[in-house]
């Protein structure tokens, strides 16, 4: 599936841009529920970052019930997700799912590689100001699903997996569930 065309990837030009996933947006079902326009074009790795899971402003998310996904600089450490071309016509719609307006998230530009060893330049969203928080067992499933989806490395696989979540027990969205369940009937 990855896009073989290397001037397709490098090029942010005319009505599309990249976008580096390394949370829920990796589930094809979750970035399609507000971004139509997402096609996969690659598996990539962001090399001196880390992942971590908290809420922004100490606000837990009224979504995820949980903490959810960000990146911070960390040197010798690695975050491997998906490189999505998304039409700039979505571009309003994503900032919105990762609340840039609340300052919830601020949108960063990040060089990634492809497995195949390209450097892409890409957007991406990191938090600044959060309260470190385990995410809900949800959250971290749709994480998950989405890394089997596509294939992510098996070691980082283990590693998502091998989060702890919070304990949360209670329902997330009918939407959320609908796509955690069409992303097993996916990866099963």
């Amino acid at each position: 599936m990855a896009n073989s065309g290397g001037e397709d990837l490098r090029s942010q030009e005319g009505e599309n841009f990249l976008y580096f996933a390394y949370g829920s947006n990796l589930l094809t079902e979750r970035i399609h529920l507000r971004n139509p326009s997402a096609v996969f074009c690659s598996v990539a790795r962001l090399q001196d970052f880390k992942l971590d899971f908290g809420n922004p402003q100490g606000k837990t998310s009224e979504t995820w019930h949980g903490g959810i996904a960000t990146i911070f600089e960390s040197p010798g450490d690695e975050v491997w997700g998906v490189v999505w071309k998304m039409n700039k016509s979505n571009l309003s719609s994503l900032d919105k799912q990762e609340g840039v307006k609340s300052g919830m998230y601020v949108p960063i530009e990040v060089n990634v590689s492809t497995q195949e060893g390209k450097e892409i330049t890409c957007r991406s969203y990191q938090m600044t100001n959060y309260e470190r928080v385990p995410p809900s067992p949800q959250y971290k499933k749709v994480i998950c699903l989405g890394a089997k989806e596509n294939g992510l490395p098996p070691d980082y696989q283990k590693k998502l997996n091998a989060i702890e979540p919070n304990d949360y027990k209670g329902k997330v969205s009918e939407e959320i569930e609908d796509i955690i369940k069409k992303g097993e009937a996916k990866t099963h």
